[in-house]
């Protein structure tokens, strides 16, 4: 384990009608406070022990059990959902209890989902520990699981009472969880503040440096910032959704055996094609450097056929067929829909740069 860096804390308030605040920094998990006398505790099995045992000393004495859950998206399905459920009823969890998620965004969202369903809403706190799920999953209310049909299809808004990110936990993820996590940090740099784009891919930007902290914590407020102004994604709350489209797609079609970073990553460069295409600035080269540094994991051969039907099934489409956030320029992104034949067209492209061009080295597969 690296050493812990000098203590050094944020807070990032979200707001709207049920606000709270988000605790950046090390040794936060010791500093967790529930205001409740029952806690059920719904935790990644990968999650180091390390981390179990200092938050469940923080909730001590009012934790009344402790639910380990599969790592992944292998958690985020109605069966485990139903597993969780049914433990939390036969412990006899209280309406004023509190369910607590801690692991990656997968385990808090299905703890979030948990929370949102057990008789009819019980408070939930989060406890996020990999980067991509402080940045993204643990921030703004939405809770879910899977189907066999597309990703987050079932699901409810439910914000948490607080959210605590423990930078100490970041130093036990290997370095390809880690990178993965850092495409939504980037992301937020393209929509919204530039000045993340080169202080993500910075030789600092590791957990234990002295700028880290200050890093993740702006990264994580362009998601508190527009979360506070539109929770239910009526308008700009899409806006965060850019290079999610294809991402999603890449999950689905190979099972999950690209993780949800890496496919955002892919994703964001298809984006910046569309971009591009429709007469937005060139920011490919912006997408290119990121997936050079990130490395994510290989993809089978995939045509555009073979997305196209997931690309369908994404959220942000509607009556009259899908939607793309896109980008005018760097932090102006917008929401439209974009011809089949654009579609077909710069996926063309992209598959060229991603299996042709040789510039990611990356090499097919059979997921």
């Amino acid at each position: 384990m690296q050493p812990t860096e000098t203590l050094h804390l944020r807070q990032v308030e979200v707001g709207g009608n049920v606000p709270y605040t988000v605790e950046v920094g090390p040794g936060v998990l010791s500093r967790a406070r529930v205001e409740a006398r029952q806690i059920a505790l719904i935790h990644d099995e990968a999650v180091p022990q390390v981390w179990i045992d200092r938050l469940s000393a923080a909730l001590s004495p009012a934790l009344l059990l402790t639910i380990p859950v599969p790592q992944g998206e292998a958690c985020k399905t109605l069966e485990v959902l139903a597993g969780v459920l049914s433990k939390l009823a036969a412990a006899n969890l209280p309406r004023d209890g509190a369910v607590v998620g801690l692991g990656g965004g997968a385990a808090t969202d299905l703890a979030g989902f948990a929370a949102a369903s057990y008789l009819r809403g019980v408070a939930f706190y989060t406890a996020p520990t990999t980067l991509l799920g402080m940045v993204d999953a643990a921030v703004g209310g939405k809770t879910g699981v899977n189907l066999p049909e597309g990703k987050n299809l079932v699901g409810a808004f439910h914000p948490p009472r607080a959210v605590w990110c423990d930078t100490d936990t970041l130093t036990t993820l290997p370095p390809a969880v880690f990178r993965e996590g850092a495409a939504e940090a980037y992301k937020h740099g393209l929509i919204s503040d530039p000045s993340l784009i080169d202080r993500v891919l910075a030789p600092d930007f590791v957990p234990g440096s002295a700028t880290f902290t200050d890093t993740l914590a702006d990264a994580i407020a362009v998601k508190a910032g527009v979360v506070t102004r539109d929770l239910l994604e009526a308008g700009e709350r899409a806006y965060l959704n850019f290079g999610h489209t294809l991402a999603h797609a890449l999950e689905a079609v190979t099972q999950h055996a690209v993780p949800h970073g890496d496919a955002v990553g892919y994703g964001m460069h298809y984006a910046a094609l569309l971009s591009k295409a429709q007469g937005g600035e060139d920011l490919t080269e912006y997408t290119r450097a990121f997936l050079r540094w990130q490395q994510p994991a290989p993809l089978p051969t995939l045509t555009y056929d073979d997305v196209q039907p997931y690309m369908a099934r994404d959220k942000k489409a509607d009556a009259e067929g899908v939607r793309f956030v896109l980008l005018h320029a760097l932090a102006r992104p917008y929401l439209t829909r974009v011809p089949d034949a654009v579609l077909r067209e710069q996926f063309g492209v992209w598959q060229v740069e991603i299996w042709g061009g040789g510039w990611l080295g990356a090499v097919d597969y059979t997921p």
